[in-house]
């Protein structure tokens, strides 16, 4: 049963990802789906039916006419900017998918709007919201690895026609960035990438690419469209073992390190060696990602809590794709803190 103060939740875009925004929206005890937008009138007209809520193709006449609390965007990367803008003059919240935006300029004037006009402005990284990766965060958080080493990053499946617009990278890479920046809580200091153009017309459908901290964690990914098989890893090397997250199946696992067995913190910088330990399958409470990803925008958007993907990480996981994208071009090593 809804809420009688429900907040009143549009979605602009109905595509693959739009369509799971409106359906979850419509579910949730304490938001209400208001209407939907796209400009294929099919695809609008057939989420509008199956979730009961308006359809429009224009999206400003639905901002004027049903004045939503808030917006969900999920349109064409390079339409980001302009619709994010519009939503937060009409007095919207808005979580925009990522990445936040096309380029980092307009990510700027997105974030700095937002803040003038009092708006909450989420990014949509899915996979700070996977009980896996929570989980993970939590449990390095308590210094169970000891010192981390390396996070590796493996998002690799087949070529989704619908993305032209953008290669791999900007598509994808996000995803992991944001994860390890989340993980370390530290800043990258330079990155290197390899990348290679396969099938798509236009961009990098392939990437291999390392990141390092500036407390040292070297970060590793392995990005493709070109793998006839979905796989999401996040795996994480430190002293006292390994720990392997599948972000699919919403599975941890802990592979000790026998070599570090009974040593206590103080002597964890006298490790010499590794052996294979104990392998535990940590029990987790499965949930949906988007489903608390849309709790925290909503209780946010009331101004109950904090805990969403600000602009200002999506921000800078886009200033790191791009800059990956940039050593990818230019074959050479880039010095993020010399960015821009």
């Amino acid at each position: 049963m809804k809420s009688k103060n429900s907040l009143q939740a549009a979605v602009i875009g109905v595509g693959s990802m739009g369509r799971n925004h409106a359906r979850v929206y419509n579910e949730m005890p304490d938001a209400e789906l208001a209407a939907v937008v796209d400009l294929d009138e099919a695809l609008v007209n057939e989420t509008a039916r199956l979730r009961g809520a308006p359809g429009y193709t224009d999206y400003r006449a639905m901002l004027a006419e049903v004045e939503p609390d808030a917006v969900t965007v999920a349109v064409p990367t390079q339409a980001h900017h302009q619709v994010v803008l519009d939503a937060l003059e009409a007095g919207c919240h808005v979580l925009v998918e990522k990445p936040i935006a096309a380029t980092l300029d307009e990510g700027r004037g997105m974030i700095e709007r937002a803040a003038e006009l009092e708006r909450v402005l989420a990014v949509g990284h899915i996979e700070r919201y996977n009980p896996a990766v929570i989980e993970l965060k939590r449990r390095l958080g308590s210094g169970m690895l000891g010192q981390i080493f390396q996070i590796h990053a493996r998002r690799l499946g087949p070529f989704p026609a619908r993305v032209r617009d953008v290669g791999v990278i900007v598509d994808l890479a996000p995803h992991d960035l944001d994860i390890m920046c989340y993980l370390t809580g530290k800043r990258v200091r330079r990155l290197y990438a390899e990348t290679e153009q396969e099938i798509h017309t236009d961009h990098e459908d392939l990437f291999s690419g390392m990141i390092r901290f500036e407390d040292g964690v070297l970060g590793i990914l392995n990005i493709n469209w070109l793998t006839p098989t979905k796989i999401r890893e996040i795996t994480v090397t430190g002293q006292r073992g390994m720990f392997l997250a599948n972000l699919l199946t919403q599975d941890l696992y802990f592979y000790e390190n026998a070599q570090a067995d009974g040593l206590d913190w103080n002597h964890l910088s006298l490790l010499r060696g590794v052996g294979e330990g104990e392998m535990v399958r940590l029990r987790l409470n499965r949930r949906e990602p988007l489903r608390a990803e849309l709790e925290a925008f909503v209780s946010a958007a009331r101004g109950e809590s904090d805990e969403i993907v600000s602009g200002a990480d999506g921000l800078e996981a886009l200033r790191l794709a791009q800059a990956l994208v940039q050593s990818g071009r230019e074959n050479r090593l880039v010095e993020v803190d010399l960015l821009v």
